[in-house]
């Protein structure tokens, strides 16, 4: 009895085995990692990427994300949206710095679970740096070093490096950091400072760290349209496509026929609006908004309303373009600018071309005089002292005939009856004045 219950025992032992195991490497194929990269400037264009990409792991059921980072950074507010979207994941992310994770890169790789470096990358330098290349003001900076410190904490690593990552004025000299320095750390001051989890040398070799060797992996890319978008969402294009826009709208106003600068202008300005519309800041409302307020600017031109439609066009259109945007301050302040370039270089083409140049079509240079066949009213002087009888009661107008002509007529002032002979006696243009004979 004792020996079957012994048997039954092992031979249950032993199916468990068989059975589990299999189901156990199966598990390991089952897996799915997603690979997306996190490359070239920080901005909005790469947040809607990021923000697509991330969603269509989920929905694929992806048990692992690795975001392989190139970077030199970016904008400070992309990036925190950015960071937002990696800490909220709902599976585990791993940050791969490939080349470089300045700055906003440095930022997003402290938001993930764990992170991976290549040889010869390098992590950090992350001073908040305003538009003219300066650093920011003390509250920005200060928010920024905030931020930094509460990514590396809420990963248990020493807020130390990342604040000093953004802070020069963290005395670090053993890693390059002295006091008035930022740190950037090599892949082995990262593994030493517990910034970096893995030194891997390539992705296959990443994955064996995490245990995911036999997972499936999808790669993702940035679409064309995608890099549209980010192209075109970039801080530096935004007012240079503006400007472009406003100087060829107001060459095409100054210039009747459109022509080039007007087709230039309104590309730039579509192209403004597409790539905000597929980083999806740009709604339908947006985008009818602006060519009802082309459509009005082009009735000012050929139906002048006292510069009624042309305010209200350009209203529009700006209303349009500040919708669309992602930053209504930052593109405000862009919109300004390139009016006011538009404006200035309006008012040269008026002072150095006058009436030469792109200007001349404003200007008629046709004259129109007897001499070149040019009459505005029929001359008359032939009738002059010719004798006509009044057709009507003159008072002082009406009708005569001469010569068997029928000719509107009008006295010196006083009144003549209908019959009464007349003498014509002065033409003045179409006024033929007559004289009771």
């Amino acid at each position: 009895m004792g020996a079957i219950l012994i048997r039954s025992l092992v031979f249950f032992i032993s199916a468990a085995v068989f059975l589990i195991f299999p189901f156990a490497a199966q598990a390991d194929e089952d897996d799915l990692v997603y690979v997306i990269p996190v490359e070239q400037a920080v901005e909005r264009g790469l947040e809607s990427f990021l923000e697509r990409s991330f969603e269509e792991a989920e929905e694929a059921g992806a048990t692992h994300v690795i975001l392989e980072i190139d970077t030199p950074g970016g904008a400070v507010d992309a990036a925190g949206n950015i960071a937002g979207i990696v800490s909220d994941a709902p599976m585990p992310v791993t940050a791969f710095v490939t080349e470089e994770a300045m700055s906003a890169g440095a930022f997003i790789a402290l938001n993930a679970d764990t992170i991976a470096m290549a040889p010869g990358t390098e992590m950090g330098s992350a001073q908040v740096i305003d538009g003219a290349g300066n650093a920011a003001e003390d509250k920005a900076q200060s928010a920024w070093v905030a931020n930094m410190t509460n990514a590396a904490e809420s990963q248990d690593r020493d807020p130390v490096y990342a604040e000093a990552m953004a802070d020069p004025s963290i005395d670090l000299p053993d890693y390059r950091a002295g006091e008035g320095s930022l740190l950037t750390l090599t892949p082995s001051e990262a593994e030493e400072v517990g910034y970096a989890d893995y030194l891997s040398d390539d992705r296959e070799q990443l994955l064996n760290q995490l245990g995911l060797e036999g997972a499936q992996v999808e790669e993702l890319s940035v679409s064309f349209a995608e890099q549209i978008a980010r192209f075109v969402t970039n801080p530096v294009v935004i007012p240079i496509l503006l400007s472009v826009g406003s100087i060829g709208l107001i060459m095409a106003v100054l210039t009747p026929g459109f022509g080039i600068p007007g087709i230039l202008g309104v590309a730039s300005l579509l192209l403004f609006f597409f790539g905000h519309s597929i980083a999806g800041f740009a709604g339908m409302e947006s985008i009818i908004l602006f060519l009802v307020g082309l459509i009005l600017l082009l009735i000012e031109l050929f139906v002048p309303g006292f510069g009624i439609f042309g305010f209200l066009g350009i209203a529009a259109m700006a209303g349009g373009l500040i919708l669309a945007s992602f930053s209504t301050t930052y593109v405000v302040i862009s919109l300004a600018v390139a009016i006011a370039l538009a404006v200035v270089l309006g008012i040269i083409m008026i002072v150095m071309f006058g009436k030469k140049g792109p200007m001349q079509k404003l200007v008629l240079k046709d004259t129109m005089n007897k001499e070149e066949g040019y009459y505005s009213n029929h001359d008359r002087n032939d009738l002059l002292q010719k004798e006509a009888v009044a057709l009507t009661p003159l008072h002082p107008s009406g009708s005569a005939v001469v010569d068997e002509e029928r000719i509107d007529v009008v006295t010196e002032g006083g009144f003549i009856e209908k019959g009464s002979a007349l003498r014509i006696i002065k033409v003045e243009g179409t006024r033929i004045i007559v004289r009771k004979i």
